[in-house]
């Protein structure tokens, strides 16, 4: 049995910041994740994907955002569990004991939720599932593979967007389809997407992929005019969404509406010593972005800290002060 004082599920951008931050308030820390690397979605799905909504970094990295939480977290020495799931919570006598899928137990005397919004399974293109591996993707984590290549991607949020953005200096040509004329993606990305050289076919739906054993084509349905045509290709992505499964999370008796922890503004759930931050929260005015994550692990970590040991003060100073 593994004994911390706090334990981290979800390792995550907010996860790895939550896991410095209780190390810089002297806690020692655990930190479990279903997925076998550290980072989560963003390792998972967009490392080369550039991230515009960390503070200070007019554009970042996804990995090299992940590899700089990492350098932060690492110098507390977490315990790092990944390839686990935590799946089992139970009452201990100082505090609460998880068991993960890997058979290991854990107990802290406060657990921190960061784990995003669940496991993710990509929402199919029905069109297409026949092609899923020969040509069909649903993420980039390479987009250096579509070099010279002719790609359609499919969608009209801010997945989307980005990766016809990011793929349009890189493919040979990039043809971007939505079903309705708007974009449900950031400002600076839509101006950014119609200044470009994508292509965009809208309104119009993927009837049909073809091709002999791999993506040679799609078949189009103009959405007004019911028109069809075929446009060639070599690549799909289809960037239609995600939906969210929170699992094991599920059954631990914490308050959950529509897949999402309700806190308080100490971001503490309906459990005594069980707190959350990140995308997985949710309270009146949030707002999910990695930045505002960042605080919610901090207040999080702070109000973990304090119950652990009583005698500490909420807020232990500023970083500089420590260093200094």
């Amino acid at each position: 049995m593994l004994n911390v004082d706090l334990l981290i599920v979800g390792a995550g951008p907010v996860g790895l910041y939550a896991a410095y931050y209780a190390g810089f308030r002297g806690l020692e820390v655990a930190v479990v994740d279903s997925l076998p690397d550290p980072g989560g979605q963003i390792t998972a799905l967009y490392p080369e994907k550039a991230i515009y909504d960390v503070a200070g970094l007019p554009a970042v990295r996804g990995r090299d955002l992940v590899e700089g939480l990492l350098t932060q977290a690492d110098q507390f020495k977490p315990h790092y569990r990944l390839g686990h799931n935590a799946t089992e919570l139970t009452r201990a006598a100082d505090g609460w004991t998880v068991t993960t899928d890997n058979g290991e137990t854990i107990r802290a005397k406060a657990i921190v939720i960061a784990g995003g919004i669940g496991t993710f399974t990509p929402r199919p293109l029905p069109a297409g599932e026949d092609f899923l591996g020969r040509g069909l993707t649903y993420f980039v984590p390479n987009p250096a593979e579509y070099a010279d290549r002719e790609v359609v991607v499919v969608g009209g949020g801010d997945s989307a967007v980005d990766w016809a953005n990011l793929l349009e200096p890189i493919a040979r040509k990039v043809v971007l389809v939505h079903r309705r004329d708007a974009f449900r993606a950031h400002a600076a990305s839509v101006t950014a997407l119609r200044a470009s050289t994508v292509e965009l076919r809208t309104p119009y739906v993927v009837d049909e992929l073809y091709g002999n054993g791999v993506v040679e084509g799609v078949r189009l349905r103009e959405l007004t005019s019911k028109t069809t045509n075929e446009l060639r290709c070599d690549a799909v992505i289809a960037a239609l969404g995600f939906t969210a499964d929170l699992g094991p999370l599920e059954s631990w008796g914490i308050h959950i509406e529509n897949r999402h922890v309700l806190v308080d503004s100490r971001m503490a759930t309906n459990l005594s010593g069980i707190f959350a931050a990140g995308d997985i929260t949710e309270y009146d005015g949030k707002v999910r972005l990695i930045a505002v994550g960042f605080g919610e692990a901090a207040t999080a970590v702070n109000n973990a800290a304090v119950l652990i040991d009583p005698s500490t003060t909420l807020f232990p100073g500023h970083s500089t002060d420590s260093a200094a």
